[in-house]
Parts: structure tokens; C-alpha cells; sequence
């Protein structure tokens, strides 16, 4: 179960979401998407164009030969003696290919959507066709959406426990936006919701059909609006890997030089850990990402050696007082190049 908390505005999480489920269409798994705000139709029609193992490598060329020109009058601004230190290692993986690469700039072609096989749930259409129901306290959002999970595992051969005679294929499910007042959940709204469990509850009965099936989640939530402290940590903890996204709009930031090739922060709270009870926490507290011309990409946080001479004594002071809360990482010395790239 992979939690990921919002960005303000919703776009660049929303952007891993439909990674998570170009990626399953490719992989050829069986998608569920579920959704309260937006069609799950149209999701399907927005998700990235996959790059192809011989288009790969001249695309990811495209982008490096598109950064070298900039890298290369930075370098002049470099004092000499600081040219001749290891490179800092951008990404924070191993250089071994994994996944799939995807072009950001077009959408999957309606081929290969049609050739997946997927099914949506689009709450105002659910809760439409029959009454509403309300199950252990539960609101009837979230119960209508465990009783289809729950009947697309047992139908559909995803159930680990019962022995199947059909090939086992992976079942991905997608839920957006969940916790928000389109699901019908106020912990939004207000700092002492009427039903402060409904959510925890949802994700508890979840985790149980993860647990015995053979199929993987990945939930988004805006937890930027989510007041009430305890409630995170409940939803935290009945997640196995917790990712935030911070976003530089409309923030000081965004004009800010020491973040000036980044688009926003990634928060990595909580990475599960096999065998056992507690989850890891990750020792990378410097992670950034930018959205380039074609790929999202992931990459190491560092400070420039220096800053432009335009820049003010002020500001100067500004960004060291920034510099400081970041993780002590940033000055480590590593060998890689590459960035991670999705």
C-alpha cells in the first residue's frame, strides 16, 4: 500500500499516479482505478507514452544533449578548486535499468489502452445506482469501494488464498484523491470530524485484501488539508511506504536561487521493510524533482558552490539560513550520474 501526500495543486502527484498505471498496462496487469473527482476514463486517456527500448536511449540522449550547453557555462563560473571533486551522485538508486521509461510530453496510444484490461469505479455514478449504505461505522463512499475491490479479487482470480486454475496476473489499483469531501469524508473540513475513524477504518480493511491477494494500491491523499495531526499518523501507519510531494507554486521557493532547477521537494516518510513489524526510514532527506521537457525525474538535492553575483547580500543570508535544514547528505561525495528517471 503506497500512500502520496498531494501537492498543493495536484499535479505532480497526480502525474505518479498515472506512472503507477502506465506502468501496470505495459507490464500487462490488470487495472482498477477509483476516483471521485475525476472520470477514471479520462484518467486512462491522459496517461503517459511509453518509450520503447530503441527509442529509449536517443530520447534520454535528447535530454542530456539539452543540459550540457548550461552545465558547460556553469562550469566556467566554477572555481578552480573546486572543479577536480567527484561528481555529486544524482540519483539515489544503482544505474541498473528498472521499469520502464515514459515520454510526458505524449499520451499512450488508444491500442495499447484497449488491449489492458481495467475496470473503473466513478463514485457518482456507484452511489447513483443504488441506495446508500453504511457499514461498521463506515460512509458509504468508501464501503460501496471495498465491496468492489473486494469482489474483483474473488471473481477475478487475485485471491492468494484459494487455488486458481487460470494464469495469476497482478491486479493495480489506483485510488485518487481519497479523504477528500468528494468521497464524502470530512477530515478535510475540519479539525474534529464527525467520523474521525471512516478513513482509518477504510485503509485497515484494505490493507487486509492487499495482504491475502495478489495485487498492489497506491492512494493519493491532500494531506496539506488535513488538519488534525492524529489522523496522519493513523493513516500513516496502516500504509506501507509513505511519499510527499512538495510543490514550489506559488510559494517562496519558487523564486528562491537555491532551488532554481527544481520544481518542488520529495518527502520520503516511511519505505516497508520485509520480516518485519516497523517500516524502514529512509536515510535520503535531500530528494528533489523537476519536470523536463519529456521525463519526470528525481534527483538529489545539492547546493551550487556559488551563487550568481546578482544576488543580493540578503538573500545570500536567506539561503543560508535554507541551506541549514537540509540533511547533511547534500555534501556527500558519490560516483553516479544518472537521475532516476520514470
Amino acid at each position: 500500500l503506497v500512500f502520496t501526500e498531494e501537492d498543493k495543486y495536484d499535479l505532480y502527484s497526480s502525474l505518479l499516479f498515472k506512472y503507477f498505471l502506465a506502468e501496470g498496462i505495459v507490464c500487462g496487469h490488470d487495472l482498477f482505478v477509483a476516483s471521485a473527482k475525476e472520470h477514471p476514463d479520462n484518467i486512462l486517456k491522459e496517461l503517459p507514452a511509453p518509450l520503447l527500448d530503441d527509442t529509449c536511449g536517443k530520447e534520454l540522449g535528447d535530454e542530456a544533449a539539452a543540459v550540457k550547453p548550461e552545465d558547460f557555462q556553469d562550469s566556467m563560473k566554477i572555481a578552480w578548486r573546486y572543479q577536480n571533486l567527484p561528481k555529486m551522485e544524482a540519483s539515489p538508486t544503482t544505474h541498473t535499468k528498472f521499469g520502464h521509461y515514459y515520454d510526458v510530453s505524449k499520451k499512450m496510444s488508444p491500442e495499447l489502452c484497449q488491449s489492458a484490461k481495467w475496470r473503473s469505479f466513478y463514485l457518482h455514478e456507484e452511489l447513483s445506482f443504488e441506495p446508500k449504505m453504511k457499514t461498521c461505522n463506515m460512509n458509504s463512499g468508501y464501503a460501496r469501494l471495498l465491496q468492489s475491490i473486494q469482489t474483483i479479487i474473488s471473481q477475478e482470480g487475485f485471491d492468494g488464498s484459494d487455488p486458481q486454475k487460470k494464469q495469476r496476473n497482478v491486479l493495480r489499483i489506483g485510488i485518487q484523491s481519497l479523504g477528500s469531501i468528494l468521497w464524502g469524508d470530512d477530515v478535510c473540513c475540519s479539525d474534529t470530524p464527525e467520523d474521525a475513524h471512516s478513513l482509518t477504518k477504510f485503509l485497515y480493511v484494505l490493507r487486509g485484501l492487499l495482504r491475502k491477494s495478489l495485487s498492489a494500491c497506491i492512494i493519493t491523499v491532500p494531506s496539506h488539508l488535513i488538519q488534525n495531526k492524529a489522523i496522519m499518523e493513523r493513516v500513516t501507519n496502516l500504509s506501507d511506504m509513505v511519499v510527499g510531494l512538495e510543490s514550489f507554486i506559488g510559494s517562496e521557493r519558487e523564486t528562491n536561487p537555491l532551488y532554481k532547477d527544481y520544481h518542488g521537494l520529495v518527502h520520503v516518510h516511511q519505505i516497508p521493510r520485509l520480516n518485519s513489524l516497523i517500516c524502514d526510514v529512509s536515510d535520503t532527506k535531500d530528494l528533489a524533482f523537476r519536470l523536463k521537457r519529456k521525463l519526470f525525474t528525481i534527483e538529489r538535492l545539492h547546493l551550487p558552490p556559488d551563487l550568481s553575483d546578482t544576488v543580493s547580500r540578503a538573500s545570500k543570508q536567506d539561503l543560508a539560513g535554507s541551506a541549514k535544514l537540509l540533511s547533511s547528505g547534500c555534501g556527500a561525495m558519490a560516483m553516479g550520474k544518472k537521475h532516476l528517471d520514470f
